[in-house]
């Protein structure tokens, strides 16, 4: 069994739904510890982080990822447990697999052989870990962060782990992400008696116009990398349940994922302009999970991209910004430039999530070729 497939197996067997750890990063630890890196553990909160450290330098490369999952959903409908890593078909099978236990066992595996082969590195190599990626996001990357930037500390190149791959290993990359703006929004009636609507006044029905208008709203990409904005309605909820009641408020959520082209201001200015247009009594409630970010400098990319061809022979990666968000936009706001590689993303947050072990073999040999030449 190689490295990366035993190490990934270990980390599965850890039921390490976010925020919990359940031990991974202290496994990471022990092995980088033998290495001589330094070993920071920084908690907040019930999360977990690892920020370790190897080498010295003007230069610092950081490997970033999460030991947290997400649910499992009903656990009879896996074909074994989901935490009861299982090879099948050439495929490992496990919740984690893909996103992204495979990825965190890829560079602990790439980090012991180029610390191995380089014990005096040309720059510092780090690994920065959470257990807070798949939860709110509030107690992991971000709170590091901001720790190691009040401590002095700057990230120059950042490669995240997270699963970019769509149809084979190396054949996309995240160069950049989306921003995301939460609303919450509640329009106040007046509840009453369906038989008597002249002494009620019905939310629903004064909102239809300004949802029709909220619905439709989309901002268009003006850089060229990113997808439109496109606002999404995830929950409209209203009544009592009962069919003689006219409803006293009305509760939406929306989301949207938006470019650099706008800002989160430019979306709660649109949807509450139309709300203030038809002179609904509302209450909004807005949450800017992470701005947009997008990476133009090429030296990380270019490492990247002749990494890849280098070990698969791809010789055409799509640098892309498509996708939810990662911790990497916690990083780049410090001038950091950050680039998303890692295996297939087909069957991540999904029942029986799988990864090859073809290609979990080969992600080691590619942020091995990373990290040497950036700190070589």
């Amino acid at each position: 069994m190689s490295k990366v497939l035993e190490l990934t197996k270990e980390l599965i067997k850890k039921p390490s739904v976010t925020p919990l750890d359940e031990g991974c990063q202290d496994l990471i630890a022990s092995r980088l510890k033998k290495l001589g890196f330094e070993i920071n553990h920084l908690p907040f909160g019930e999360v977990s982080n690892l920020w370790a450290t190897f080498g010295e330098g003007e230069k610092t490369l950081t490997l970033l990822g999460h030991t947290d999952v997400v649910p499992t959903g009903p656990v009879e409908k896996w074909t074994n447990g989901p935490f009861e890593p299982t090879e099948r078909d050439g495929l490992l099978y496990g919740r984690g697999a893909a996103d992204m236990k495979g990825s965190v066992a890829a560079f602990v595996v790439a980090a012991e052989e180029f610390c191995q082969k380089n014990p005096r590195p040309n720059g510092r190599l780090s690994i920065m870990l959470t257990s807070d990626e798949e939860g709110p996001a509030k107690d992991g990357v971000k709170k590091v962060i901001k720790h190691l930037t009040d401590q002095g500390e700057k990230i120059d190149w950042c490669l995240v782990g997270e699963p970019t791959a769509e149809r084979k290993l190396g054949d996309v990359v995240k160069i950049g992400r989306r921003g995301s703006i939460n609303g919450m929004i509640k329009v106040q009636g007046i509840q009453g008696h369906a038989a008597y609507p002249h002494n009620a006044e019905n939310p629903i029905h004064t909102s239809s116009k300004a949802l029709n208008e909220i619905v439709a709203l989309q901002w268009p990409d003006e850089t060229g990398k990113f997808p439109d904005s496109i606002l999404q309605v995830s929950n409209i909820n209203s009544g009592t349940g009962a069919h003689n009641v006219i409803p006293g408020e009305l509760s939406l959520k929306l989301n949207v994922r938006y470019s650099p082209s706008i800002s989160s201001q430019t979306v709660i200015d649109a949807v509450e302009g139309i709300l203030q247009k038809y002179k609904l009594n509302f209450d909004s409630e807005w949450e800017d999970s992470g701005s947009p970010f997008l990476t133009t400098s090429t030296t990380l990319i270019n490492s990247v991209i002749e990494s890849i061809s280098n070990v698969t022979g791809i010789n055409e990666v799509v640098q892309s910004t498509e996708g939810g968000t990662s911790d990497g936009r916690f990083i780049a706001p410090t001038g950091s430039e950050v680039v998303e590689v890692g295996p297939l993303n087909a069957s991540i947050h999904k029942i029986d999530e799988a990864v090859s072990i073809q290609e979990l073999e080969m992600l080691p040999d590619i942020y091995l070729k990373v990290i040497t030449k950036l700190l070589t």
